[in-house]
């Protein structure tokens, strides 16, 4: 993966004098940090590391303040596993609301009226660069009240030296396949999985909604939040049947994305559904393992996938930092600045202007095409974010015994 974008911050950071580091140590309870040139922004972490998400946003940080000298951004760094944790903590309080937060769901922040709309705090350049299917995921009874960050699919990884050696000659295309070449892994022994199944509370909503979806199943139907449908249990089960089968990795139900991933890029799993970033982990952590993709296996073999739309939002609070919250968002989506970021993730961009300076980029290639058969969580809806905690915190139990059509119940009653 290139990195001539963080080259570029550097520059701008040694001509100008300014450090890239940015402190993370959270806002709140003082008055300089609710001032009307001071952006308080609260963000998730993506990739981890010395040139991970916290050193892309601080040299992003920098560069925008060698432009704006008169505004401060305070940047607080959560994992995915405590942001949600962190958001309720912070919204109970004036002073500790983030202005800008970065997060998946949006629609009950703005069901609740506490965000600015999209149009107050993007320019209309930067928010009629944004394609269109983004920009209506990001909206509520017709405002847009988000802003997309980027794309991410799934599709899946297998490792083709496995696949040799227990004799599975081509990628499963239904469940069925996938279980019969997942035994074949499995048999191999030496601690290796067959199927790599997460259903921690990290994100078990992202893997059991790409086999609900392979049910034909839906996570809403019209304003409607629908979990314990016949479909959504069909997915539900065939995960079950994974389990039940000795297929995955130990204890699935405890088990996050992130280490599953880490498996594979071990040669330990023989099968999972990667992310665009995995293609440069990979890359970075193992450039020697074997391994190819294919479209993601579902019950009839008709392709599918999950598609997942992060976004950008601005809290108003008293309303009066739209226009300082719209300098950095600008900054932010102009092309070189937003393709950098996009790439250094290594997701898909959802501008027109990111999409053509990264035409070129293998991830963007692999992925985008993956986006016509993509499905996408309701995250216009504000039921959503309750049935997605619900999932988190609930999916995991399956794996531990617990009854399928109960666990959707459960979260079905979450979202009512």
């Amino acid at each position: 993966m290139k990195r001539t974008f963080r080259g570029l911050l550097a520059g701008i950071a040694m001509s100008t004098g300014v450090a890239l580091a940015v402190s993370s140590c959270g806002f709140g309870g003082d008055d300089k940090a609710d001032s009307d040139t001071t952006i308080n922004f609260l963000a998730p972490t993506y990739s981890d590391g010395a040139n991970g998400t916290k050193a892309l946003w601080d040299g992003i940080i920098a560069a925008f303040k060698a432009k704006n000298p008169d505004i401060t951004v305070n940047l607080q760094m959560e994992s995915w596993d405590t942001i949600n944790d962190v958001i309720r903590t912070k919204l109970q309080d004036k002073s500790t609301t983030p202005d800008l937060l970065n997060v998946d769901a949006y629609a009950s922040f703005a069901g609740d009226d506490m965000l600015f709309p999209a149009s107050e705090i993007a320019s209309p350049a930067t928010l009629s660069d944004i394609q269109p299917g983004f920009a209506k995921n990001a909206s509520l009874n017709g405002t847009q009240f988000a802003l997309p960050l980027f794309a991410s699919t799934r599709t899946l990884f297998y490792n083709t030296e496995l696949f040799q050696r227990a004799g599975v000659a081509t990628p499963p295309k239904t469940w069925a396949e996938l279980t019969d070449a997942a035994k074949k892994i499995q048999a191999l022994g030496e601690g290796i999985s067959g199927y790599g199944l997460p259903l921690g509370s990290e994100e078990a909503q992202g893997e059991t909604s790409i086999w609900t979806f392979g049910a034909g199943g839906a996570w809403a139907e019209g304003d409607k939040i629908t979990v314990d449908t016949p479909a959504n249990l069909e997915g539900v089960q065939a995960m079950r049947a994974l389990v039940d089968a000795g297929v995955t990795q130990p204890n699935p139900g405890a088990t996050d994305r992130k280490d599953v991933i880490n498996a594979f890029i071990q040669g330990k799993i023989g099968m999972i559904e990667g992310l665009p970033p995995t293609i440069g982990q990979i890359q970075t952590k193992n450039a020697a393992l074997k391994y190819a993709t294919a479209p993601s296996p579902t019950k009839t073999g008709s392709p599918v996938t999950l598609g997942v739309a992060d976004h950008l939002m601005a809290f108003k609070k008293d309303g009066k930092k739209a226009a300082t919250i719209k300098k950095f968002v600008d900054f932010f989506y102009s092309a070189d600045v937003y393709s950098g970021f996009v790439q250094k993730e290594g997701f898909i961009p959802i501008t027109n202007s990111g999409a053509a300076k990264l035409a070129d980029d293998p991830v963007t290639k692999a992925f985008a095409a993956t986006l016509p058969v993509a499905r996408f969580y309701p995250s216009n809806n504000p039921k959503w974010g309750p049935a997605q905690g619900a999932i988190r915190q609930q999916m995991g139990t399956i794996a531990q015994g617990a009854d399928p059509a109960a666990v959707l119940t459960k979260i079905q009653q979450a979202a009512n």
